[in-house]
Parts: C-alpha cells; structure tokens; sequence
C-alpha cells in the first residue's frame, strides 16, 4: 500500500478537505516561486518544511491506521499553516503581537485534546485495557500537553544558539532584578529601573558581520528604548499561555467524562484506530470510561490469552 495524500476514497469524497488542501498548497507553491525569485532561501526552506508539516495528518492516518476527525484535520492543518507560512514567511509574529500567543493557545489546547485522545486510543487495543478516573485522564491530557510545550521551547533554544535564529523573540524592559550587580557578594537582587537606552561596546564588536563605528552602538539607534530581554520573557509567556490553553481543555474533558457536558465536542477532535471506527466492535472508549468511572490501568488478561 503506497502513501497517498488523497488516495483515501471517503477522503477525496469529502470536498471540503480536499479543496482547503489543494488551495493551502497552491499559496505556498506560489510563495515558494516568489521566495526563489527575490533569493529569500531561509523562506523558501520554511516553506517547504510546510508542505512536508501538510503530509502528517494523512501520515497519521496511513501509518498507524488512526483516523482523525475531519474537525481535528482542519485544526492541524490550519494550525501549520498559520504559524509556519504566515508566522515566519509573511512575518505575522512581527505585525501582530496577539499572533504568537494566539497560537500557543491554540497548541495547549490542542495538545491536550490528543493526550486525551491517547487515553482512548489506548484502551481501544484488545490487548491493553485502561479504567482511569474522570480526574486522571484529564490530568494525563494536560501533562501530555504541557511537556509538548517544553519541547518546543527547547527546539526554539538550540534553534537560536546553534542556527543563530531568533525564535525566542526579545523584549524590552526598563527595569531588572540582578544579584551579579550586587558587589557586595550576597544573595540579595539588586532593583535597576528607569532604563531608557543601553550602550554595547567591545573592540571589535560586529553588528550583522559589518564592524561597528568606534566599537560602540546604542540600543536607542534601532529603536529599542530600554534593556533587551533575549527570549526569557518571551519562552515564560510561551509557557503560561501553553498550561492556559491546557487547563480550558481539561476542565471541558473532565466536565464531558462525569457527564456534565455533551460530548459532540470532544468527538470531534479525539481520533480513533481506523478499523475500530468502522466497525465499533473492539476495546472501550472514552464513552465507557465516562460511564464507568474506572480507576485503575490493567492488562486484559483474558484477551492476551485468547490471542495466544
């Protein structure tokens, strides 16, 4: 069985998921051309790193035989979309400073929605069979999305101290707490406020590669009216904006598992294995966890040795 984008008969039948990606794929070719055309070959590689990001719902799909609910697809590809190609590509981190938490948001959550999905997964198997609480799956989506959040900004570090990038966007303060300006050698911070400019110098210091004019610049001569925060500020915002997005998506699991909720929601975005779907024959889902109320993990001996 070969790997097809839109070799899936019910997926080329569904019209409007093969239409968003064939026109999705056709503004990120045609910026691909325009990239080459101006010699922007950071985009161009941006930009082929999305059509490669587009293949993995279907990847999913193909390899580990898990169909994603239409709404999910949409999601993650939408989400790719917006913060590959117009995050980095046409610069919508830069023009609007909502975009970057809008997308972290959006990640939490959405992160979330597949550790909970994972749970489901999981005690579909005929050979591994889960009974959690209502609490402990929630708390496992919301785990499950908070290390994704981690790793990423640990991407976006080795991104920017070994590819000189700058994914970890500065900020501007005019105020800092310091214990190393303390010269007294104790365990105290030291409040500096009022920061209006910063001077750099070094005998040979370099902006862009071009050696600076009397080896010194200010800070107020780009722009920058104050100390410049290299990425701290913008990985904790990252951070909290992440466990947000989490937290929202845990409490509407956690209320649809003790049936406070309807569950049309969360169908919508947890996937489930392929042949389980078509056949609703094998394991429990997250349905049966909802109604039971389990609260332990247990391998289902009895299937294991069926199948043996």
């Amino acid at each position: 069985m070969k790997f097809n984008l839109f070799g899936n008969q019910e997926y080329k039948k569904n019209r409007f998921m093969l239409g968003l990606y064939i026109i999705l794929i056709l503004i990120v070719i045609s910026s691909i051309i325009f990239q080459i055309k101006y010699q922007r070959y950071e985009n161009v590689f941006t930009c082929v790193l999305t059509l490669i990001l587009f293949l993995i719902p279907r990847f999913i799909d193909y390899r580990f035989k898990i169909d994603l609910p239409r709404t999910l697809e949409v999601i993650i590809v939408l989400f790719i979309f917006a913060a590959d190609f117009l995050g980095e590509v046409n610069g919508f981190y830069q023009r609007f400073p909502w975009w970057d938490s809008m997308l972290h948001m959006s990640n939490g959550f959405l992160m979330a929605g597949v550790g909970f999905s994972l749970i489901d997964i999981l005690n579909q198997s005929h050979r591994v069979q889960f009974h959690l609480s209502p609490a402990f799956v929630v708390m496992v989506a919301f785990c499950f999305s908070m290390t994704i959040g981690v790793l990423w900004e640990f991407f976006e570090f080795l991104a920017d101290q070994i590819l000189r990038t700058d994914m970890q966007k500065d900020a501007i303060v005019n105020s800092i707490s310091s214990i190393t300006m303390n010269d007294i050698s104790i365990n105290k911070s030291i409040l500096v406020s009022g920061i209006d400019d910063v001077i750099l110098k070094g005998n040979h210091l370099l902006i862009d590669g071009a050696l600076a004019k009397n080896g010194m610049i200010a800070m107020s001569d780009y722009g920058i009216n104050g100390y410049l925060d290299i990425g701290l500020i913008d990985t904790m915002k990252d951070m909290m904006i992440n466990f947000l997005g989490a937290v929202i998506f845990s409490i509407i699991g956690y209320l649809y598992l003790i049936g406070r909720a309807k569950g049309k929601f969360i169908e919508c975005i947890v996937p489930k294995f392929t042949e389980l779907s078509k056949n609703n024959s094998n394991g429990k889902s997250l349905t049966n966890i909802k109604k039971t109320g389990g609260s332990i993990l247990k391998i289902n001996k009895d299937r294991k040795n069926d199948d043996e």
